[in-house]
């Protein structure tokens, strides 16, 4: 079977299965979803470098492909993309992690980018549902995400998929990339002095 070959399955949602037991592609409403390998980075990257542009970072393929690639290869984000007619028309990428508080699996949903003319199409509606149902088969209790306060757009999008509000916390975020340097030359320091 080629990449976008699907089975039918319950429910209308059709996926192939791959060995370890992902399905590759996922197909409803005339959207084909897939999941991304090393040789749909390209296509990939250039939703994501377009993704990043939204969000006031420069657009560069190159980099975008480059971070793509090296979580693909790690096995350390899952990358969809969602096809209309084998267009490449949206673009979802999920890190799977863990909540101390519910003690159970949850994924992060850090990136979801539909191009401009496939708004209102579907697209981001079919990458929702594969991220949902991924996540469930996967074990997760939960998808998380976040927006920019002002993308009032997407914030209906999500609360329209189940997504609610969190109201009990506060995200916070503090740089650490300074001292990624002082951190890596105090254990070159302390490596060559011998202490551990």
């Amino acid at each position: 079977m080629g990449r976008h070959d699907t089975l039918v399955a319950e429910g209308g949602l059709a996926s192939v299965a791959r060995p370890d037991g992902w399905a590759t592609s996922w197909d409803a409403n005339g959207v084909t979803v897939i999941r991304a390998e090393l040789a749909d980075v390209l296509e990939a990257a250039q939703l994501f470098a377009a993704y990043r542009e939204f969000y006031g970072a420069p657009y560069d393929v190159s980099a975008a492909g480059a971070f793509l690639a090296s979580r693909i290869v790690r096995d350390e984000s899952i990358v969809l993309l969602g096809l209309d007619d084998d267009e490449v028309v949206g673009f979802a990428q999920i890190y799977p992690s863990f909540s101390s508080t519910r003690l159970s699996r949850i994924w992060v949903l850090n990136d979801l980018y539909v191009v401009e003319h496939a708004r209102g199409t579907g697209a981001v509606d079919e990458l929702l549902n594969t991220v949902a149902s991924m996540a469930a088969a996967a074990g997760a209790d939960a998808v998380e995400l976040s927006t920019a306060h002002t993308n009032t757009r997407a914030q209906a999008v999500y609360e329209r998929h189940g997504y609610r509000l969190d109201e009990e916390y506060r995200s916070y975020e503090k740089s650490v990339a300074t001292l990624r340097f002082v951190w890596e030359g105090q254990v070159d320091e302390r490596s060559r002095r011998g202490i551990e």
